[in-house]
């Protein structure tokens, strides 16, 4: 199972990989620029908050990213779970 933690570091990797900081990220992907803010990640409450699957492709596309490249940033761990996982997100991206 992919983490709250594990998606946002990977969202994290990928700025800085593109050497862009979260906010840069976001407005070449065309989101708002506050869309991957360390301040959205956690409600006021302490709920989580995850970025969107829209989010998500929306970054890819424009980094050229694939998704297998990101999910591969979250960690340098792999394993059988996280491969069905990404199996089912894919599936669900190319749905739309």
């Amino acid at each position: 199972m992919l983490t709250h933690a594990q998606i946002w570091r990977a969202i994290d990797a990928l700025a800085e990989r593109h050497s862009l900081s979260a906010s840069g990220l976001a407005k070449i992907a065309g989101l708002d620029p506050t869309t991957f803010n360390r301040s959205k990640r956690e409600g006021s409450d302490g709920k989580q908050r995850w970025p969107s699957t829209e989010s998500v492709a929306k970054v890819l596309q424009a980094t050229g990213a694939t998704l297998e490249e990101f999910v591969a940033l979250r960690s340098e761990e792999h394993t059988s779970e996280l491969q069905s996982h990404l199996n089912l997100v894919c599936r669900l991206l190319l749905e739309k």
